[in-house]
């Protein structure tokens, strides 16, 4: 019975850090870049977007596919630095424990 009450512990001490660090994510962003800085997208650790920057030398009516690729492959940037971000989060709270592949915690 002490073994259930220390593992009953465990998970509402595990609950509380998911939770602490649901918010976390909510707050922390991250920005990705193309076009060598031209184009920055900003996301919280969600994934929600946040900012748009774009330089203003990208404002050509002529020339709107270039800035819609430049601003999809900033967003593809910001995304990977969030699921870095995530999954160093997530091994720090596990203690380095990896996760079966295809196992991931409910964000």
């Amino acid at each position: 019975m002490k073994n259930l009450g220390n593992l009953m512990k465990q998970a509402k001490e595990m609950q509380s850090k998911m939770a602490e660090m649901q918010a976390e994510l909510e707050t922390h962003e991250v920005t990705g870049q193309s076009g060598a800085g031209m184009v920055k997208v900003t996301l919280n650790c969600k994934g929600e977007m946040r900012k748009l920057e774009v330089d203003s030398s990208l404002v050509d009516p002529e020339d709107k596919e270039v800035m819609e690729d430049l601003i999809l492959a900033a967003h593809a940037d910001a995304r990977n630095k969030v699921d870095a971000y995530s999954a160093e989060k997530m091994k720090e709270m596990t203690g380095g424990l990896d996760l079966p592949p295809g196992m991931q915690m409910p964000f």
